[in-house]
């Protein structure tokens, strides 16, 4: 009888980093193969709420794709958010119309300032792969705003179920969909070669039709932003992937069941 090949064995390693940034401690969870050690390149993918890695079935995910070659071996940072999450993250200098938000430059700067040269550090090698970074809801803005504001340091953003409903004002305050924050960024904005998005909303994210056209505003504001990013040049599929999943709910356990397709986008292997 043929034995099955065992999984690959992904390493998971906490760390904690202390921020000036954000004057605290940062939790971190390092996520890579032994096989990592074998490329030049050191892939590389930042993951917002990474107190959520479990709930995402992170390590079975990374050790299913590695074994059918559907995936490159890389590293996954998965950041653990705090108890001031609805003010770290966002889009940097420019909170909500509450106020939520006011510390995502602060936020956006221990990603660029901090975090990536401690992972060089902590990885003892350049970083000269592939850089990624992603998230869900807030964290996903948050993912998209860090990756567009530093397209230098990032050649893609990951984007699940975004909160990209951000606004200056609220419904009741004769709201428009200019008022949407992401949006008016990507407007004001231009053209930065190389940049790729993966973006994903659920059919079920949420019930809310503020226009009432009978498409949920989840969905409503992605295709905003994919219509805001064509107007600045990029184009679809080549910069812009979308994946619309039917029954998909505002949840981890959705977010979960596309994570495959999305780290298959991101790194792709030989059987991809």
């Amino acid at each position: 009888m043929m034995l099955a090949a065992s999984l690959p064995v992904i390493n998971r390693i906490a760390r904690q980093l202390q921020s000036v940034c954000l004057q605290r401690t940062v939790e971190l969870e390092f996520f890579y193969p032994d096989s990592l050690a074998d490329f030049e390149e050191l892939n590389l993918l930042l993951l917002n709420d990474g107190q959520d890695a479990d709930g995402l079935q992170l390590e079975e995910t990374l050790s299913g794709l590695l074994a059918g070659q559907k995936t490159v071996p890389f590293l996954v940072v998965a950041i653990e958010a705090s108890a001031a999450r609805l003010q770290e993250y966002g889009v940097a200098g420019k909170p909500d119309y509450v106020g939520r938000g006011a510390l995502a430059g602060q936020y956006s700067a221990f990603v660029t300032g901090e975090l990536l040269p401690y992972i060089r550090q902590e990885m003892s090698r350049p970083v000269r792969g592939k850089h990624v970074i992603a998230g869900c809801s807030l964290g996903g803005l948050t993912a998209f705003d860090i990756a567009w504001n530093n397209a230098g340091l990032f050649d893609a953003a990951g984007v699940f179920s975004g909160a990209f409903w951000w606004r200056k004002k609220d419904l009741e305050d004769n709201y428009t969909d200019n008022d949407r924050i992401m949006h008016q960024v990507i407007r004001n904005g231009s053209y930065q070669p190389g940049l790729k998005f993966w973006l994903m909303t659920g059919t079920e994210d949420e019930t809310a039709d503020r226009n009432h056209n009978f498409i949920i505003d989840a969905i409503d504001d992605t295709i905003d932003i994919i219509k805001e990013l064509e107007q600045k040049g990029y184009r679809r599929p080549e910069d812009i992937f979308y994946y619309e999943r039917v029954g998909g709910r505002h949840h981890v356990s959705t977010w979960a069941k596309v994570l495959p397709s999305f780290l298959c986008w991101a790194f792709p292997g030989q059987a991809v």
